[in-house]
Parts: structure tokens; C-alpha cells; sequence
């Protein structure tokens, strides 16, 4: 009988530590959940994009963070691949093809229509070409700056021209005046930038021009233009006098990847600056280095010699290979005076025309290339990064007559 009360007991026993155990499980689910991971389902996707890169997840490469409680897994796209993850640079510029850019700026010029077509083709269009007609297309052209010693042999040839054809057919005159423009541009003059290494070295171009001109913003152009024709490019910011030059030509290098070497000191020598850019370009392997200089005053002596000894210091390493003179194309006669102070000192082989639209007096480029036989290199015709393109005298006279 004990023995069975024995068995009994730890029955009981045993039954009553498992209902123990049951309800210290019971209260602890009531008293507190666990945090569970959170579930793998489709991320929030949020706001629309509107149509910028996709840069990863929330809180990737960038400052915001996940919302709490939210998945940050990625949804695999529809062909069950994964996006690549950002770049973690900025994203670089692609400039536009050279190749289009004339067609666009010459579209331009003609929708703007150049003071010295509008003048010609008003006179043109009447049909009759007397004494004062003739008259008139000579003042037209003197105002557009084109020279008297150009206008006076324009001027006579169409004459000449028409007394021998006996015509005054608008259509017949106005294909004499083109001709006679293009031969004034002259279409044989070689407007090729350097831009190739030279042997073993960079090719080395100088900027040079007065304030105002668009300088800077020319050498930021210039290389956008190289930069779409596959060249390694280096700039030197060589215009240690103006405080935002060197901030200004940098922002312009970075937006297409291009380094620029520049002074961590205010007024700086500028030659020492240009030294270590066509320096650094040489290490660099790149094809040119294109050096930005201080804004002159060409009837300032002393600053004048100063843009002397910048090339003078440059050639200490390396020639210089090109040097490029920037013209606002509205200062008409004072951009010429502007071209032979500057040629007497740096040489200059070649002239960028900016601002070359609808007040630009055209006939600046004739008589800049008449009277110092430097050809018209570049235009510009707007002040979009990439409304800078090569010269073409074809595509120039065509938008003045059509």
C-alpha cells in the first residue's frame, strides 16, 4: 500500500512542475514580444524618381537613413539581375560632339541676323541698284567694322561685276557678294587648334585676352571641345589677380573630368602657376595643357610685360605651341587696336570671336584677319557650355547673305 502512495505522489508530482512550467510560459508572452527581424517583402519605394540615376538604397552613398522598420533589401529587377551600384564620384559632363556644333551656331546667327546681313540684304532686296543703293552697302559695311580699305574693294568689284553683266537680278547680285565676303574671310587661312602632342610633350596653349572678354569662360569651353574629341586635357590657372578665376576655371575642368592646376596662394606669380601646369601636363601625359592668363589692359605697359614673361618662363620647359587671343566681337575697332598690342608681345596665332550673335559687328573678322594675318579661330555665338566651335568662313558668310 506505501509503494502505491509512493507512485501517486510522484505522479503529482510530476504533473504539477508541468503546470508550473506551462504558466511561466504563458505569462512571459504576455508580458513581451521579441523584435523580430523585419519581414523580406517589398521595399517602400516612396516619391517618384523623376528620372535621376538610381543611387542604391536609402542611407547608400548619401546622408538620409532607412525608415525604422522598413526592409532595405532590393527587389531584384525583372530579368532577376541586379543594378550596379553608383559611382561614387561626381557624374561628369558629356560635351557635345564637335562634330554639329557649327550647324547649330550658324542656325544662330542666321535666325539673329548679323547688323551687317540685315543692312546688305535691305538694300538688296529692292532690286535697283543705283548710286545711293551702292552707297548705302558701302555704309553698311564700314558700320559693321569691316574697314574702309575692305569695304572700298568689296565695294567696287560688285560694281564692276554688275556694269559687266548688265544685271541687277537681286538673286545674281546677292551670289556676287558672297563670293566677294568669302575671298575677304578667306577660306584658305589654317584655323586648327593644337591640340596633338608634339613629340614627346603636351601641346601648349596660351590664352590671353582683356577683362570682359569671356577668357576664363573661353578656356572652360575650349576644353569641352577637346574633351568631345577624346583629348587628355590640363589647365593651368594662371589668373592669380582675379579672386574667382581659378574657382572658375576649376568648376568648369570638373564638370568633365579635366584637373586644374592652380595656386593654394592669393596673388601668385602667375608664370610659376603657368610652369607647373605645363609641368604637371607633361607628368600627366596628357595631349594639351591649356593655360588661362590674367585679364590685361592693353594700354598698361607694365602688365602687358608681365603677360611677356608668363611665356617667356613657359618656355623654359617647353614651347609654347599656340597662343590664342580672345575678342569680344562687339568692341569693333577697339578689339583691333586690342589684337596688335597683344601680337607684339605674345605673338599671337590665332583669335577667338565671343558674343558673335545678332549685335556683333562681324566685319571685325575681316579686318582682324586683313591687316595681321591671324586667322579667325573659334567663335562663340551664345553662353551655353557648349556654344564655342572652330571657324568656318563658309558656314559664316552663308548665314550673313541667305
Amino acid at each position: 500500500m506505501t509503494d502505491l502512495l509512493s507512485q501517486y505522489g510522484i505522479i503529482l508530482g510530476g504533473l504539477l512542475l508541468l503546470a508550473l512550467l506551462l504558466i511561466g510560459l504563458l505569462r512571459g508572452r504576455r508580458g513581451g514580444r521579441a523584435q523580430l527581424p523585419p519581414s523580406p517583402g517589398r521595399p517602400d519605394r516612396g516619391m517618384p524618381d523623376r528620372g535621376m540615376p538610381d543611387r542604391g538604397m536609402p542611407g547608400e552613398g548619401s546622408d538620409a537613413q532607412a525608415p525604422s522598420g522598413r526592409s532595405t533589401a532590393t527587389l531584384p529587377s525583372p530579368d532577376d539581375t541586379v543594378a550596379p551600384p553608383a559611382p561614387d564620384g561626381p557624374v561628369l559632363e558629356r560635351p557635345a560632339s564637335a562634330v554639329g556644333r557649327l550647324q547649330r551656331l550658324r542656325a544662330r546667327l542666321a535666325r539673329s541676323r548679323s547688323a551687317l546681313g540685315q543692312g546688305l540684304l535691305a538694300v538688296l532686296s529692292r532690286g535697283h541698284l543705283d548710286d545711293q543703293a551702292w552707297e548705302e552697302v558701302e555704309e553698311t559695311l564700314l558700320a559693321a567694322d569691316l574697314g574702309v580699305e575692305a569695304t572700298t574693294t568689296l565695294v567696287e568689284t560688285l560694281r564692276r561685276r554688275v556694269a559687266v553683266e548688265s544685271t541687277r537680278n537681286e538673286a545674281t547680285v546677292r551670289g556676287w557678294l558672297r563670293e566677294e565676303l568669302l575671298a575677304l574671310v578667306d577660306p584658305t587661312m589654317d584655323r586648327t587648334v593644337v591640340s596633338d602632342r608634339v613629340g614627346d610633350r603636351p601641346a601648349v596653349v596660351l590664352v590671353v585676352g582683356v577683362n570682359g572678354a569671356g577668357k576664363t569662360t573661353t578656356v572652360g569651353k575650349l576644353a569641352r571641345v577637346l574633351v568631345a574629341m577624346d583629348k587628355d586635357v590640363v589647365l593651368g590657372a594662371a589668373d592669380t589677380f582675379r579672386a574667382a578665376a581659378a574657382d572658375q576655371l576649376q568648376t568648369w575642368g570638373e564638370r568633365v573630368g579635366v584637373p586644374t592646376i592652380r595656386s593654394d596662394k592669393d596673388m601668385a606669380d602667375p608664370a610659376s602657376v603657368a610652369f607647373d601646369a605645363v609641368k604637371a601636363a607633361a607628368e600627366y601625359e596628357a595631349d594639351v595643357v591649356l593655360i588661362d592668363t590674367a585679364g590685361r589692359l592693353h594700354t598698361k605697359v607694365g602688365l602687358m610685360d608681365e603677360l611677356g614673361k608668363v611665356k617667356r618662363v613657359i618656355e623654359k620647359q617647353s614651347p609654347v605651341d599656340e597662343v590664342l587671343l580672345v575678342l569680344d566681337a562687339t568692341t569693333g575697332q577697339n578689339g583691333l587696336r586690342q589684337a596688335e598690342v597683344f601680337t607684339e608681345v605674345v605673338d599671337v596665332t590665332g583669335i577667338v570671336l565671343t558674343k558673335l550673335d545678332g549685335t556683333a559687328k562681324g566685319g571685325i573678322v575681316v579686318q582682324v584677319q586683313r591687316r595681321l594675318g591671324i586667322p579667325v579661330k573659334l567663335v562663340g555665338l551664345g553662353e551655353g557650355p557648349d556654344d564655342l566651335a572652330p571657324f568656318d568662313p563658309q558656314a559664316f558668310v552663308d548665314a550673313i547673305v541667305d
